[in-house]
């Protein structure tokens, strides 16, 4: 059954993970200094000392920019990468991906022993590991942590994620085994969510843990590398070393995200020295690439962009419309103008970087006339405004973005002057990240359209973005419905096969790109502007926040 769990554990990529406006990274290769060739002693000594002194040092504090607040600090009901980024280093799961994107263990032992019939999985975890209030995590706090998401009085977007999980119990202090209802493709992926402190949450309701917010918000627990220190919301959010870290102290005393206006601001900021390590805008790359003292580090990001239509809108409805928004949107130059070429036009939702990437699928390029064409089938002819009317209706409405994101609030401007060629009225806004949020998400629905990102995971099954039973509760915000995507949603993951499941989910992908919920615009670069003085850092496809543990200052 080995072969089984590795086969399992391969099956990687973008099972979503959160809307935000952080996220994906990748690792440059980096040729290692080449020697200084033949030298004296002297010589030799002074670069050996020099060396030495230049490795891994503990202590000091690094400081990074962000443009979003934190909603909260539980990973089971958080949906935004801002959230993210801090869960990441407070808490730890079973597994974890490395940058290979395979998984590996994390707080278990060793890969897991999996049944015959790939339904039960169990897993040994390290002893003597300390939550940061010094209480050691045993099995029970696995076992709490995984019944939360497959409780009936759950209220967060991941129970789609646990589906499959039928049981989970302790076999001992540190074994644990689930058992699921049907094979899992995306169960080694699972196994990588966070476990929570049954000694703090075992007595709080389920139905009330979303709003829990003693501990969401206030002094959050974990077992990762660093602790919670403080939030002063819309300002910062500091971490402190956890001196017990099962793996090690981490060489950082100290980590804070400080929280700018916009992007433009954590520019200064880094140009200043107020903040250590940033996430570039494409538009500010060469600007950056200026400041002496910063390093950029840059690859395809594992996520994309995009603008999605609400669908219980009447004006987004007729699937020939959303491909004429599409059309008449001119995404090749908005990468051009915009990102300065630093992205990839997207077509589909899913990532070139994800094996289950389709080899084809139905592509709307730049076509204002197609696109005229394809309004004027659907009803909508120019009123007296040059604005087109249908039934007496104008086809006008507001797309929304993030307050800060300057890339995506000049998405708005030129989308809006495009759109307007074509005889539609649009108005774009920006607002706070978490009004924004409260704003798309169920069970508001509350707006026309909106820019944003999706950060994926690792896992390509299409459901939690996709599926009709996630528009109620779960990620779903623009309510997006079809039959056959239900269908592939519910079958895909259980198959194990990469081939067999590849070729299944790529219909799906084929499904929605023709229907164009949403247009999709790019799939970017990240670029990561950090000081040149920030050693151990690693660029992973995905995680922004890599092995912090790792990093340190040389002086």
């Amino acid at each position: 059954m080995k072969k089984l769990l590795l086969l399992m554990a391969m099956v990687l990529f973008l099972s979503i993970f959160a809307v935000a406006c952080g996220g994906g990274d990748d690792a440059p290769e980096e040729p290692a200094d080449e020697s200084p060739g033949e030298t004296d002693a002297t010589e030799e000594d002074e670069d050996e000392d020099e060396e030495e002194a230049t490795g891994p040092q503990y202590g000091g504090e690094l400081v990074l920019g962000s443009m979003s607040d934190p909603v909260m600090f539980n990973p089971y009901y958080s949906a935004d990468s801002a959230s993210a980024d801090i869960e990441g280093q407070l808490f730890n799961g079973l597994m974890t991906s490395n940058t290979e994107l395979e998984m590996v263990p994390d707080l278990a032992v060793d890969y897991p022993e999996v049944s015959e019939d790939g339904l039960v999985w169990t897993y040994r975890i390290h002893e003597g590991v300390l939550f940061h209030d010094g209480v050691e995590l045993t099995a029970e706090d696995v076992v709490f942590s995984f019944s939360i998401p497959i409780h009936e009085d759950y209220t967060g977007p991941r129970a789609s994620t646990f589906q499959y999980l039928e049981s989970v119990e302790a076999l001992d202090d540190y074994t644990v085994q689930f058992t699921l209802s049907q094979p899992d493709a995306a169960w080694p992926i699972t196994a990588s969510y966070s476990i929570l402190p049954k000694h703090i949450l075992g007595d709080v309701p389920i139905a009330d843990l979303e709003d829990y917010n003693e501990f969401n918000l206030e002094n959050p627990i974990g077992t990762g590398p660093f602790k919670f220190a403080g939030w002063d919301a819309g300002v910062s959010v500091t971490l402190e070393a956890h001196e017990d870290y099962f793996e090690g102290r981490p060489y950082l005393d100290k980590i804070t995200w400080r929280i700018a206006a916009d992007q433009n601001a954590l520019v200064l900021l880094l140009e200043t020295g107020d903040v250590d390590f940033i996430n570039v805008p494409s538009s500010e790359l060469a600007t950056v690439e200026t400041f002496d003292h910063v390093n950029i580090s840059s690859t395809l990001a594992l996520n994309y962009s995009f603008i999605g239509w609400n669908l219980q809108n009447p004006l987004f409805q007729d699937v020939r419309v959303r491909q004429a928004l599409t059309h008449a949107i001119d995404r090749q130059e908005i990468v051009e103008t915009i990102l300065e070429g630093e992205a990839e036009v997207a077509h589909a939702p899913a990532s070139p970087l994800s094996w289950a990437y389709p080899d084809s699928v139905p592509e709307f390029h730049f076509d204002p006339d197609r696109a005229r064409e394809l309004l004027a089938e659907a009803g909508w002819e120019p009123g007296s405004d040059g604005i087109l009317e249908k039934d007496g209706e104008r086809f006008s409405f507001t797309v929304l973005s993030n307050d800060g994101n300057t890339t995506r609030r000049d998405i708005g401007i030129i989308m809006q002057q495009m759109l307007g060629d074509v005889g539609i009225e649009v108005t774009p806004e920006q607002m706070e990240w978490g009004a924004f949020l409260d704003k798309i998400n169920p069970p508001n629905h509350d707006f026309d359209a909106i820019i944003l990102g999706w950060n994926l995971g690792l896992d390509p099954n299409p459901e939690a973005i996709w599926a009709t039973w996630e528009i109620e509760q779960g990620l779903n915000f623009i309510s997006y419905s079809n039959e056959r995507v239900d269908e592939i949603a519910k079958e895909n993951s259980s198959i194990v096969d990469q081939d067999e499941r590849a070729e299944l989910l790529a219909e799906a992908f084929q499904i929605i790109a023709e229907e164009q919920p949403y247009t999709f615009l790019f799939y970017p670069n990240q670029h990561l502007g950090m000081v040149n003085t920030l050693g151990g850092f690693v660029h992973h496809p995905r995680v922004t926040f890599y092995r912090v543990n790792d990093w340190y200052i040389s002086e």
